[in-house]
């Protein structure tokens, strides 16, 4: 049985993540089995502990594996588990990947001042000539990307955050550095394909469906004071809404 063809441009890890995921799926390895060893799975794909690795990360980041320490890997579901974003309050992804039980690691693509966009500048009241602060970052969990995004920020209200150590929460540097109270936040959310070098960050394929969502985030006086672009990956992720009581009109 060959499970890694070396003739297809889909990445080893992930036609490796693949055959295992569609093996949990058919009960070949059902919840709670423990699965080959790192060495027994490399010799059966054909591929050095590294690669191996990179696929197990692949389905631990869908809930589908679990590794314990000293004991081995093993099925916890016979379902990929999407990371939930929930949309009733601010948060952070560290946050949520903390909750979730992954490990969270950022890296910092660029930082810099720009002249934003149209959108942007409209969204943080500002002339369409004026400078703004851009950070674009790549998300992970488990070393699998998962998010990039781009901030844009007005320079009079966060003057100094670009030599700041931007790998960590940015909301919490708003909030304890820079003494910025986040009050509430404007979220768009659509589909989109995404472009090649997008989809290149994200480990995927060049217009792979993914979730995109913009976020207006206000201080405790109405003013903007980031403007966060956002696109997930659609196989990692879910958005979770909770909503009122249904009232009738008339």
């Amino acid at each position: 049985m060959k499970i890694v063809d070396t003739n297809n441009p889909i990445p080893k890890y992930l036609q490796i993540s693949a055959w295992l995921r569609e093996s949990i799926l058919m009960g070949r390895y059902a919840p709670g089995e423990k699965l080959p060893s790192e060495i027994e799975l490399s010799r059966m794909c054909g591929v050095n502990r590294n690669t191996l690795r990179q696929a197990v990360a692949e389905l631990g980041a869908q809930g589908m594996i679990r590794k314990v320490k000293g004991l081995g890997t093993f099925v916890t579901a016979s379902e990929p588990v999407a990371l939930k974003h929930k949309l009733n309050r601010i948060s952070s992804f560290s946050q949520e990947l903390n909750l979730a039980g992954f490990r969270e690691k950022t890296r910092l693509l660029g930082k810099g001042y720009e002249t934003p966009h149209q959108p942007v500048a409209r969204h943080l009241g500002l002339n369409p000539d004026s400078r703004v602060i851009a950070i674009r970052r790549l998300r992970t969990g488990e070393n699998i990307p998962l998010i990039y995004e781009e901030t844009y920020l007005p320079v009079d209200l966060f003057d100094g955050i670009l030599e700041m150590d931007l790998t960590g929460s940015m909301y919490k540097i708003f909030s304890e550095d820079f003494d910025v109270t986040l009050a509430r936040c404007e979220q768009t959310i659509r589909a989109v394909n995404l472009n090649k070098k997008i989809a290149g960050l994200l480990g995927v394929k060049k217009n792979t469906a993914a979730l995109y969502m913009e976020s207006v985030t206000y201080n405790d006086h109405n003013i903007p004071v980031e403007v966060l672009c956002c696109y997930f990956r659609g196989d990692k992720y879910a958005f979770e809404v909770e909503l009122g009581q249904y009232h009738l009109t008339q």
